[in-house]
């Protein structure tokens, strides 16, 4: 199972981050966020794959961002539509389309995406487009349609480990490509704890 860790958002911290060899690393272009990155990537192992993060950014924003700061993936976390992945899917590119879940989820409206997107993220349906530190009820997720691979986020943390390990036992968690980390490892918006990654990366290999 990889791990990504988002909302990044200061230049030493990134360095650290990035020195517990994450999958991904995720990179909030939203400018109502808190996370809010505006800045330059440090240079990263190419074993990190870097991600953009938008929300109904228009599609010459997101090519532009992609080109300056060498993203290998996006993350579209707002009502992107099918034929918007699709153009993007071009740019040679990892498409990661979000939907949030909060008690049900209507898995028809995944269908126009299939051919048009690598991975599916489900993230917890809050006030915000992300970050909003609670969990969902993943049984939601047996009810998984597809065969796609998908990041599960929202919320998690290190209290979430258990949590984890019972879920894989679950049919579905085959299809779970990636742990999404982001609010629950924070000191403040966009400045990880590194400790407590180390603990929670360390936790997760121990049961793979």
């Amino acid at each position: 199972m990889k791990l990504k860790i988002c909302g990044m958002k200061y230049q030493d911290n990134i360095e650290q981050v990035a020195t517990l060899q994450p999958d991904y690393l995720g990179f909030i272009f939203y400018e109502k966020s808190a996370r809010y990155f505006n800045s330059t990537i440090p240079h990263l192992p190419k074993s990190i794959k870097k991600v953009g993060v938008f929300v109904d950014a228009n599609l010459d924003e997101v090519i532009k961002t992609i080109n300056t700061h060498n993203l290998q993936a996006v993350q579209l976390h707002g009502n992107e539509t099918p034929e918007f992945c699709n153009k993007l899917r071009s740019n040679n590119i990892e498409i990661i389309k979000v939907f949030s879940i909060q008690n049900e989820f209507n898995f028809e409206v995944l269908k126009p995406y299939e051919p048009v997107c690598d991975y599916y993220l489900f993230d917890t349906k809050g006030k915000l487009p992300g970050g909003n530190g609670f969990t969902f009820d993943w049984k939601v997720l047996n009810a998984y349609p597809s065969t796609k691979p998908f990041f599960l986020s929202g919320g998690i943390g290190i209290d979430e480990v258990e949590k984890i390990k019972e879920f894989q036992k679950s049919e579905v968690s085959k299809y779970c490509y990636a742990i999404d980390v982001n609010s629950k490892f924070e000191v403040e918006p966009g400045l990880k704890n590194i400790e407590k990654l180390n603990e929670f990366k360390a936790k997760l290999c121990h049961f793979e």
